[in-house]
């Protein structure tokens, strides 16, 4: 009786402590081959990673190393010998400024008139009530594919009393096809057509519905457009390049071009001493990598407050309508 009760007891014990034993043929939840590759994946998205942050990485710290340091290969992870002179020689030029005014005026502009334009139409192609909504999809979708030209396209701007206005950059691919597209797709999915039956039961127009339900719900759409198209706006160089001719309505991008190049010139010089034509250099290498960082660091500051709504907006979008 004693050792009956004993041997019951253990076997209790067993079956409290132990785990229950797997049913037979049942495989684990993760394989050795799916471990191996998930580390796969891991050391893959790691290298991009770095393929992809270390030249950023190295802009940086080259904008603040001796140009020397940099020319002999010895700036890799960190700076050498600390220096500021290209940044401080880029924001001595008045012209910047003008530079970084005019593109804050262009891209908030460029920006407003582009969803004035894209919303509606995006939320009209998405509706099945509006006639021939196939056929301006498809015409708006042959935009995406041929274009004027740039001298078609320069004298409709000429034509139409643009040129040297703000108005020549941000006309010109205000209403995008390609975000006409993701915006329709987007407001298939997000207002769909018993919503918008149900406002007009209650007595809503379209226009009603437009701003009271379909704006509501679009700020991941919002985001992402907008995102995209001022960082083109941003970055705009051509249209302002054969489009403005006053030095007062430059754009950034042009402005640090002609900063960069007039360096570049006076490094390359032959009049002057030795040492003043090295010292030119020198100046020319830290304004090279100084005007990067300072066309690009305001939307890297942007960009993390729209990161929610951008990648929201896209992968909704992202789905055919």
């Amino acid at each position: 009786m004693t050792s009956s009760s004993a041997q019951t007891a253990r076997s209790s014990r067993n079956r409290r402590g132990a785990p229950a034993p797997r049913p037979a043929g049942r495989r684990p939840l993760t394989s050795r081959g799916d471990r191996w590759f998930d580390r796969l994946n891991t050391v893959f998205l790691l290298a991009v990673v770095v393929v992809i942050g270390y030249p950023l990485w190295f802009v940086l710290i080259a904008s603040v190393s001796d140009p020397h340091a940099v020319q002999t290969g010895r700036v890799w992870l960190w700076p050498v010998e600390l220096n500021v002179d290209g940044y401080a020689r880029v924001f001595a030029q008045a012209s910047i400024w003008t530079g970084y005014r005019n593109t804050v005026v262009y891209t908030i502009v460029g920006v407003a008139l582009h969803l004035l334009i894209v919303l509606p139409c995006s939320y009209a192609l998405s509706r099945r009530t509006m006639a021939g909504r196939t056929a301006v999809t498809w015409y708006i979708l042959f935009t995406m594919l041929f274009s004027g030209g740039i001298i078609p396209t320069y004298l409709v701007v000429k034509d139409l009393g643009m040129l040297d206005t703000l108005w020549a950059v941000v006309v010109p691919g205000a209403a995008g096809a390609w975000s006409i597209l993701v915006g329709r797709a987007f407001f298939t999915q997000s207002v769909p057509e018993e919503l918008a039956e149900a406002a007009t039961v209650d007595g809503a127009g379209d226009i009603q519905t437009f701003l009271r339900i379909a704006i509501p719900v679009s700020a991941p759409i919002i985001a992402t457009l907008a995102l995209f198209h001022g960082v083109g706006l941003w970055n705009e160089y051509f249209k302002a390049l054969i489009y403005l001719s006053d030095r007062d309505k430059y754009t950034l991008q042009l402005v640090l071009r002609e900063l960069l190049v007039v360096s570049q010139e006076a490094s390359q010089g032959g009049a002057g001493a030795a040492g003043s034509l090295i010292e030119q250099q020198r100046l020319a290498a830290l304004i090279k990598y100084a005007v990067m960082i300072v066309a690009s660091l305001p939307l890297l500051v942007i960009y993390p407050f729209l990161q929610r709504f951008f990648t929201q907006g896209v992968l909704i979008g992202s789905v055919k309508g």
